[in-house]
């Protein structure tokens, strides 16, 4: 007996030295991965230097991120002005950039240093008594070029010619690389910090709507434990991986994203990265909202009882709202006169109201498709849709065509200056008044040249008309936990019909837009929230959802980490990096401001440590709800 209790321990230990082995083998892997991407990063630091160049240094102005300077050299015997036009500001007027004095005599010409941007390429036009010349270039980061405008042997024929005197700098090849290094390095971390007792056992999810951005997504009961197979109602973590990606992006595009204009949001019609992120936190919030609710509901709580939760929640995130984007109340009582009243978490409240109401007081039809499940209240979105389409294309606007969606301004040639978003913001300006909402929306400035004004009046992204479109956002969003709760496990029903409702959205921007940034029915713009924007970011979220679903919940390829831990408490890091923005370590004076590989480490960096920050809150099992 002695002999086989040894045996049958031996084995015992043997079996449990072997995931620890594993686990080893994983860390040492993520180790390497991590420290490969750091040393690419430093290896390529020097490439986004400023290229030699054989031409003399030319003493230039001092420029700032994504300017160069522009010297032009004319030897005409007339004056010339200097215009120009960004390719990114569709129909839109030229702005004069300066005027250049004719040459003194032959030989020696007029000149004139200019400041050009270099986001996008730009048309230059030169015009004078004698010549009017037309030419697109784009003028790279820090570089100098001058351009010649002299006459040949012939006084009528005059000649253009572009030198570049030094060569740019190239700021756009270090994220490749550090975006990489940092999240490793992230996840490299919480992989050594010793685990504690079980991570999985969490307290009932009835709190909302602060759940779908935050703890659990799956009602269960107080001290059960959550760690087990996917068949007996586990979490999903894939959900909180998806929310986790929104909010990281937010947080670090929030925080400045480097200053690179890809990291900022759309002067107007078209996508960039920061676009992404609101609408597919509104999205996961559907989702999440369905699957608590479907909880809630089967543990008997009264759908009265949710209902006033429901409207107290959206009361208390609509305060939060308020007071976190008028930070003078560190200064004394809110004043009234400027009190911003839209915004991103008020935007959430009032989405989540609708949406949340809307499937409380649903009734199933158990026996129906995914899709007619709840047709009652897909007959309420529809009609709040039909409204939306009425306000934007029908309501008269003072001054404007019928139907207008462009930023006023310089655009559509100067015709519609104070049009800026056509119903959307007269209504927002009628029922609010011009100094409750937002003063400096992307509209204002042009994609050239950051001083230029595009549109001069306020003009709110998070107001009362684009609304109508987030709660159609939020309910395709309910759409997806309906498919999840009624093809419970089933896999491959789920990623299909997941696959299907993204290919369709997809199908519906495509006729919206045309294809065209620019020339569709409805464009894309986030400013608007425009009916082509909800179902592209759709398109787009369910595609997503449908990759991390089979990574992290079908075959757990991957854990979802570091994503998954702020996804888990994403109220709080959300709130935590509003408040806490201009503190060190997410802030700190820079050496040098007008630098893209500063800004980027410094917001990489405040990104990484809210990363941390939401892994110790989990390991410790604290979640912010309300």
């Amino acid at each position: 007996m002695g002999r086989g209790e040894t045996r049958r321990r031996r084995h015992r230990e043997s079996r449990a030295e072997r995931p620890r082995e594993g686990r080893t083998a994983a860390e040492m892997a993520r180790f390497l991965s991590a420290a490969l991407a750091l040393v690419l990063a430093v290896l390529v630091a020097p490439l986004s230097a400023k290229l030699p160049s054989s031409r003399p240094h030319r003493k230039s102005p001092a420029l700032k991120m994504d300017e160069a300077t522009l010297t032009v050299h004319n030897e005409l015997q007339s004056e010339m002005m200097v215009s120009f036009l960004s390719d990114h500001c569709y129909q839109c007027m030229y702005q004069q950039l300066g005027v250049v004095p004719a040459g003194a005599e032959p030989g020696v010409p007029g000149k004139v240093d200019l400041t050009v941007g270099t986001q996008f390429p730009v048309t230059l036009q030169l015009n004078s008594t004698l010549v009017n010349l037309e030419f697109q270039y784009h003028f790279g980061e820090q570089g100098n070029y001058s351009v010649w405008v002299k006459n040949l042997n012939d006084s009528s024929q005059v000649n253009c010619s572009l030198v570049t005197d030094t060569e740019p700098v190239n700021s756009y090849l270090r994220e490749f690389f550090f975006f990489p290094a940092a999240f490793s390095f992230c996840d490299l971390i919480v992989s050594f910090i010793p685990p504690t007792e079980q991570l999985f056992t969490l307290t009932t999810m009835t709190h909302l709507p602060l759940q779908e951005l935050g703890p659990p997504n799956r009602a269960v009961e107080p001290s059960v434990e959550t760690a087990v197979p996917a068949t007996s109602g586990r979490r999903l973590r894939s959900l909180d991986t998806f929310r986790g990606i929104a909010l990281i992006i937010m947080v670090f595009v929030n925080y400045g994203g480097g200053r690179y204009w890809f990291f900022r949001h759309e002067s107007w019609n078209g996508l960039t990265i920061a676009d992404l992120v609101f609408p597919w936190f509104v999205f996961i919030m559907g989702t999440s909202i369905a699957i608590s609710i479907n909880g809630a509901l089967r543990r008997g709580v009264r759908r009265s009882h949710l209902l006033k939760k429901v409207v107290w929640r959206s009361v208390q995130l609509f305060l939060i709202g308020v007071i976190l984007i008028n930070p003078n109340y560190c200064q004394g009582p809110l004043s009234w006169v400027s009190l911003r009243i839209p915004g991103v978490l008020q935007r959430l409240a009032f989405t989540y109201l609708v949406v949340a109401s809307l499937d409380v007081l649903d009734v199933w039809w158990y026996k129906a498709s995914d899709f007619l499940l709840y047709w009652p209240a897909w007959l309420c979105v529809i009609t709040l849709e039909i409204v939306w389409l009425c306000l934007t294309f029908l309501l008269p606007v003072p001054d404007c065509p019928s139907g207008y969606l462009g930023p006023g301004g310089i655009g559509d040639f100067g015709k519609y200056p104070n049009c800026t978003g056509g119903a959307a913001g007269f209504i927002d300006r009628w029922l609010l008044g011009e100094n409750h909402i937002y003063q400096t929306p992307s509209s204002r400035v042009t994609a050239v040249h950051n001083t230029e004004v595009c549109s001069t009046i306020p003009y709110d992204p998070e107001g009362v008309l684009g609304s109508i479109n987030s709660i159609l956002m939020a309910f395709l969003g309910l759409q997806a936990g309906k498919i999840l709760l009624h093809y419970k496990d089933l896999h491959s029903k789920i990623m299909a019909r997941f696959l299907i409702w993204g290919v369709v959205l997809g199908m519906i921007s495509a006729v919206l837009t045309k294809c065209s940034k620019d020339h569709g029915f409805i464009p894309i713009n986030k400013n608007l929230w425009s009916l082509s924007y909800v179902t592209t970011l759709s398109s787009f979220a369910f595609i997503l959802l449908v990759v991390l679903y089979y990574l992290v919940d079908v075959n757990k390829w991957w854990s979802g980490a570091p994503f998954f831990y702020p996804g888990m408490n994403s109220i709080l890091v959300y709130v935590g990096h509003e408040v806490f923005e201009e503190y060190f370590p997410f802030r700190w004076r820079m050496s040098n401001s007008q630098s893209h590989a500063e800004h980027l480490t410094q917001n990489l960096v405040a990104t990484c440590v809210w990363v941390f920050i939401s892994f110790v809150l989990y390991k410790n099992k604290i979640f912010w709800k309300i």
